[in-house]
This record gives C-alpha cells, sequence and structure tokens, in this order.
C-alpha cells in the first residue's frame, strides 16, 4: 500500500528525517513512536503529501505520491490530527457530510450512492444520532473527536493517518477512540498508520510499529519486538519496567522515577 524509499527531508540545514525506508502492507496498522522532534509528524506529512521529500521517494498503491492529485489523493487517504475539529458553529450532522467533498462535483453534488445512509449509519455507530443537529462548538472534547472520526469515515479512505488523535481525550475517550478505529478497520480492512505518544495503547491496537529517534529508524516489528526495556532505554532515556498485558498478552511499560541531583 505505501513504500518508502530512501527519504530525507530537510529544512534548511536541518535534516528532520534521514534514510528512511519504510513498507506498509495493505490493512496494517502502524503506531509511529519515539521522542519528541524524532520527526514522526514530518513522516506523518510526507505521507499525506503535505510535505515533499528532499530526496527520496514515497509511492501509494505503486505510483509516486507526487503523481497524485490532491482531489484523487484526498479519496484515497484521510488525516485526522490531534485538535480533531476547532469549536466551529455548524451542526454534526454537516460536519460529517464535509468528509464527501472529495467526491463532490464542482456544483457540490456528490458522486457516490445512499450518501445519506452512509451519513446516517456512521452517527448511529459513533452514537451521533442524539447530537446530530447539535453545534459543534457545544460538544466536548470527547464528542468533538468522534465527530472528527465520523467525518473521515464518511470520506471511505482506504489509508487513515492520525497523528496523536488522543492527546488531549481522558482514558475513557482514549480508549474509546482506539477502539472505534479498530472496528472501522475490522469491518472494511482500512489501511492506518497512527503517530502516538502512548506506548501502552500502542502496543495494544498496533500490529507494528515504527521507532524514529533524530529522524532516523531507530527500529521496527512488532510491539514485542519493539517494547523492550533496554529498547525503550535508549530511545528515550527512561528507567522502564515491561510488564505483559494480563488480558490480550502484549507489552505494558511502567517508568521507574528517578531521583533528581
Amino acid at each position: 500500500m505505501i513504500q518508502v524509499n530512501r527519504v530525507e527531508k530537510s529544512y534548511g540545514g536541518f535534516m528532520a528525517l534521514q534514510d528512511v525506508n519504510w513498507t506498509v502492507q495493505e490493512g496494517e496498522w502502524w503506531g509511529i513512536i519515539g521522542p519528541n522532534g524524532s520527526g514522526k509528524s514530518t513522516l506523518l506529512q510526507m505521507l499525506s503529501g503535505v510535505e515533499i521529500a528532499t530526496s527520496g521517494n514515497i509511492t501509494i498503491k505503486g505510483k509516486d505520491i507526487k503523481s497524485y492529485s490532491r482531489k484523487v489523493l484526498s479519496q484515497m487517504m484521510a488525516v485526522l490530527e490531534q485538535d480533531g475539529l476547532p469549536a466551529m458553529d455548524y451542526p454534526v450532522r454537516d460536519v460529517l457530510e464535509m468528509g464527501r467533498f472529495p467526491f463532490q462535483d464542482w456544483l457540490g453534488r456528490d458522486q457516490g450512492d445512499n450518501v445519506d445512509i452512509l451519513v446516517e449509519g456512521i452517527m448511529a455507530k459513533l452514537e451521533l444520532l442524539e447530537l446530530s443537529d447539535r453545534s459543534v462548538a457545544e460538544l466536548s472534547g470527547g464528542q468533538r473527536q468522534r465527530v472528527a472520526l465520523g467525518k473521515v469515515m464518511a470520506q471511505e479512505p482506504q489509508i487513515l493517518l492520525l497523528d496523536e488523535p488522543t492527546t488531549y481525550l481522558d482514558i475513557h475517550y482514549q480508549l474509546q477512540f482506539m477502539e472505534l478505529v479498530a472496528d472501522w478497520r475490522a469491518s472494511s480492512g482500512i489501511t492506518v498508520i497512527a503517530v502516538l505518544h502512548d506506548l501502552n495503547l500502542a502496543a495494544q491496537f498496533c500490529d507494528k510499529l515504527l521507532v524514529l529517534e533524530d529522524g532516523q529508524v531507530a527500529g521496527m516489528g512488532t510491539p514485542q519486538d519493539i517494547l523492550t526495556a533496554s529498547n525503550i532505554r535508549d530511545v528515550y532515556e527512561v528507567d522502564p519496567v515491561i510488564v505483559t498485558h494480563p488480558d490480550i498478552e502484549v507489552p505494558q511499560v511502567l517508568l521507574t522515577r528517578r531521583k533528581l541531583k
């Protein structure tokens, strides 16, 4: 689905990414992890076509990403950032319908079939029907993030890019959001790539993890391969304790407090 070949990105004299090679198969869920400033969001922006590689290339479904028009790319790919939606004064239903913009002609006519049924089904799945006429500005952060997810679901993409989507959510809504994405993936086969800071959520939901450090790939593999005490100590400079989740048998990271000198 996605091939990243020797990609580098520089801003002036600063190298944000160096010699990144990476393959994402259709239907996989990858988590991109690493310290602040390691290049995670830069890589996601390049996958979305917002940023262009200084050298190397990215292919989507076998074609160079630069060969796609913005409209065609947005018909295949949706992006959801950490703040989801601003507190805009639009009804929930209207915001979900905005996800259909890539499929509208110049007169605003949707080229898809049964769009009303699609939007209604998404609102039912995300428990938004009772909020359909409410202004997004009146909603809580967790509700707004569900509306943001509904908007990208209405886009019916093949690839979903998530940039720290749970950052501003409490633990209830963090888990709910990730479960909704997992359910969507299970029913549609969508490919998911998520930048995540929460290593425990990443281990519970992602098939594989890509680790970036100082703009370079520091590792890639399953959560069991990547989330080891030595790896986390090297990349994050903390002293972790790794335990196995009792229900799903994936690694979970506990941190040891350090005494300040």
